[in-house]
């Protein structure tokens, strides 16, 4: 694998610790400072970056924030430097409660409040205006709804509702709906018998995946049971969802609205993550192999895999959680740390 070469800007020195949610293994040594690494290109000043998105337009990339001070970052692709943009002083608020009835209100309302963010998504269709959803942890457990404006110099986020998941769903990952409902993953229950790590990991099937809308609320999706189902994506049509199983090494696709449900389910050899478009339309599947970093692309239709990258994992970057099509370039998040690694595929 080729790597691009680079100096990493906004120094945060170490690998923060795991957080009882994500989805990978244990803490890892501390990480080479950022200003030293000469042999990778990175993005630093995050903070667990699990997740990204290529925002619009290519100069911006958003970036979930699973540890620290949490909240949303946009890092900006000429230079890679990170902007806090929820909350932030730029960040608007404007609840719809029609479309998102009960929830409490803005995350991270109050100085106490804790606003990690997991899973998101951003909608592939509109124009300068999007719908963004992340996954939150903290003071609630929730799927948190934003629009972002990518036409201003900085993108602007707003945040317009949520929806708090019944116990003891622990989520992971959110892909949205045409009507602003959604469905998300239960990686890992936050309590009783199928929160066991262990288990999961050995390929019991200990969650499933939940669909949401304003009308009906919270119902899990028949036939999506999983072990550690963690990344999530839907076809153009809404008839096929396609889930990542994190404790079985395994990619699946679920049919939508046909009975009996169609279900089929192919190995990767590696603890699958996140799942994001790519370009082409083919899957972008992500993980934690045996001390490496793996990305693979999947044909949804024929369920061809072809390798497109592995890089062991060391001191300047490990824990590959998500691979995004920046240009000619994956940007590939981490579950920890303080870095996203730019990298030739």
């Amino acid at each position: 694998m080729k790597l691009t070469v680079g100096i990493c800007i906004l120094a945060v020195g170490a690998l923060v610790p795991l957080t009882p949610l994500s989805a990978q293994g244990p803490p890892a040594a501390p990480a080479t400072a950022c200003a030293s690494v000469t042999d990778v290109t990175l993005a630093c000043g995050q903070e667990g970056p699990e997740d990204l998105y290529a925002v619009p337009g290519s100069r911006w990339v958003v970036a979930s924030a699973m540890a620290g001070s949490g909240g949303i970052n946009l890092i900006r692709v000429s230079d890679r430097t990170s902007t806090r943009v929820y909350p932030s002083p730029s960040a608007k608020n404007a609840y719809d409660a029609k479309q998102y009835p009960g929830c409490p209100g803005p995350p991270g309302a109050t100085a106490e409040a804790v606003f990690r963010t997991h899973g998101l998504w951003l909608d592939p269709k509109g124009g300068a205006t999007r719908r963004l959803y992340a996954v939150g942890h903290g003071a609630r457990e929730s799927i948190e709804v934003f629009t972002i404006n990518a036409s201003a110099a900085t993108p602007v986020l707003t945040w317009i509702g949520c929806a708090v998941a019944p116990d003891p769903v622990g989520l992971n990952s959110v892909v949205g709906l045409p009507d602003g409902g959604f469905i998300a993953s239960n990686f890992q229950p936050r309590s009783g018998p199928q929160a066991n790590m262990q288990s999961m990991m050995t390929g019991a099937k200990n969650g499933e995946l939940w669909e949401w809308h304003a009308a009906s609320g919270w119902k899990k999706v028949p036939g999506s049971e999983a072990s550690g189902a963690n990344g999530l994506d839907l076809s153009d049509d809404g008839q096929w969802l396609y889930v990542a199983g994190w404790g079985s090494q395994s990619f699946f696709k679920l049919s939508r609205g046909k009975e009996p449900v169609e279900r089929t389910e192919i190995p990767l050899g590696f603890r699958v993550d996140n799942l994001h478009r790519a370009k082409d339309g083919s899957l972008l599947a992500t993980g934690q192999g045996q001390g490496t970093s793996d990305v693979v692309k999947i044909d949804p239709k024929t369920m061809k895999v072809t390798k497109l990258l592995q890089r062991k994992d060391d001191a300047s970057f490990r824990g590959g959680t998500v691979a995004a099509e920046v240009g000619d370039r994956l940007w590939v998040g981490s579950y920890s740390g303080d870095r996203v690694a730019v990298l030739a595929p």
